[in-house]
């Protein structure tokens, strides 16, 4: 089985979203990363110090043929067409452990659907 990692950076108050649309579509889970960043204008700043706007980074290593329906649903709730929300990318992943229970889960699923 081939893997890819989606990497989405987000507002807050959408991982929520992001996280549900992508179940919805076929994710097993995600891992959320609280995080720091700026995007294309500067930094506000307050009194000399830089404040920096909160991100989570949310992840989804998934099955290669989840990729697609997955960013469509991500891209849909996290409203990535309107400024300043955040971004989805993908990346190859060269190998995956760990994974193997997920995978039987995937398999009972799919042969379920088809019995």
């Amino acid at each position: 089985m081939k893997f890819k990692i989606i990497f989405a950076p987000v507002k807050p108050q959408k991982t929520d979203a992001i996280v549900d649309a992508a179940k919805a579509a076929g994710a097993t889970g995600a891992t959320i990363i609280p995080a720091r960043g700026t995007g294309m204008h500067e930094a506000k700043t307050f009194f000399g110090l830089t404040l920096e706007d909160q991100t989570d980074i949310v992840l989804f290593l998934l099955e290669e043929h989840l990729i697609d329906p997955v960013l469509k649903a991500i891209n849909t709730a996290g409203e990535f067409g309107k400024p300043g929300t955040g971004i989805a990318f993908v990346l190859p992943v060269e190998q995956v452990i760990g994974m193997e229970s997920q995978i039987e889960k995937f398999k009972e699923e799919v042969r379920g659907k088809y019995l």
